[in-house]
């Protein structure tokens, strides 16, 4: 079920609504990884973390790309889910990954600094379960000298988010808790 539900994200949100234009290409050529980490402990998630990294790391970007690590069990709080990110920075640090890999942050509460809950932008990085995106420092640089104008990437998305009415808005984000009901049991 919650492969099936970022698939949906990433073909309706992400590529749908063309949120990164770096995604297409890998996606369709089968080289993104979704799976699912079953941890129940920030230290089991490191350690499911730490697996996709090294996998990524032992594996040519033409078999295999990127990895979106999805967390079902943990981190349901955005402020959680934020302080972990700490660790996994420490985690890469620790593995010399720094510099090789990087973490998006993708969370169904997310929030960017300034903004109200309910903004249209904090859709961006909006997801149906906290996410780790492991990308390679490399393919992110090559897609960004790549890109036309990479700076004005995240201004398009706010507006594309914008023009969306509230029922469109409903139909493509409707595992987010500010739009509808998250797909979280209740604490």
């Amino acid at each position: 079920m919650e492969i099936e539900l970022v698939r949906r994200w990433v073909e309706e949100a992400v590529l749908g609504l063309g949120l990164c234009p770096f995604a297409g290409e890998p996606w369709h050529a089968g080289q993104v990884r979704l799976i699912v980490s079953e941890a129940a402990s920030e230290q089991q998630l490191l350690d499911d973390l730490c697996i996709e990294i090294a996998t990524l790391d032992e594996t040519e970007p033409e078999v295999l790309e990127t990895t979106l690590l999805i967390i079902p069990n943990l981190l349901r709080r955005f402020e959680d889910y934020n302080q972990f990110l700490d660790l996994a920075d420490v985690l890469c640090d620790t593995h010399g990954w720094t510099g090789r890999f990087q973490i998006a942050s993708f969370h169904p509460d997310y929030q960017f600094e300034g903004t109200k809950s309910g903004d249209p932008e904090n859709l961006t990085n909006r997801s149906p379960y906290p996410l780790l995106h492991v990308l390679r420092e490399s393919t992110v640089s090559r897609a960004l000298e790549e890109h036309p104008n990479p700076d004005q990437i995240p201004s398009t998305n706010i507006a594309t988010l914008r023009a969306l009415n509230d029922e469109r808005r409903k139909e493509i984000f409707n595992y987010s808790p500010t739009i509808c009901r998250s797909p979280f049991p209740p604490k």
